[in-house]
């Protein structure tokens, strides 16, 4: 019987840089670089009896590029990803913020 452990992290092991930069790409003498964040979960065990399970998942945002014009690097961020966590963010930031004024002023 394999160790499911094992086994899943023999095949997560290509993840980390490769899922968070992608390939180089040429575009008209412009060379982008895309940039990701990326998480991912794993799990697995099995009984006494030797029936065992596992899984897992991930999710990936695409945050921005970095560009190279001639000798300039830099890294341009994607605004449609930036608001869809910042917002959402922001949100929460602030009904915590409140709720903690609330309570220090009883």
């Amino acid at each position: 019987m394999p160790n499911i452990a094992l086994e899943l992290g023999k095949q997560v092991a290509s993840l980390g840089v490769d899922a968070a930069y992608g390939t180089q790409q040429d575009v008209d003498g412009i060379r982008l670089i895309p940039v990701a964040l990326t998480w991912s979960g794993f799990g697995g065990g099995s009984d006494e009896a030797g029936n065992g399970g596992g899984g897992g998942g991930g999710y990936t945002v695409p945050i921005g590029a970095y560009i190279r014009r001639g000798d300039d690097l830099r890294f341009e961020p994607n605004i449609v990803s930036f608001l869809a966590v910042a917002v959402p963010f922001v949100w929460v930031a602030g009904r915590a913020l409140a709720r903690v004024i609330r309570a220090l002023k009883k």
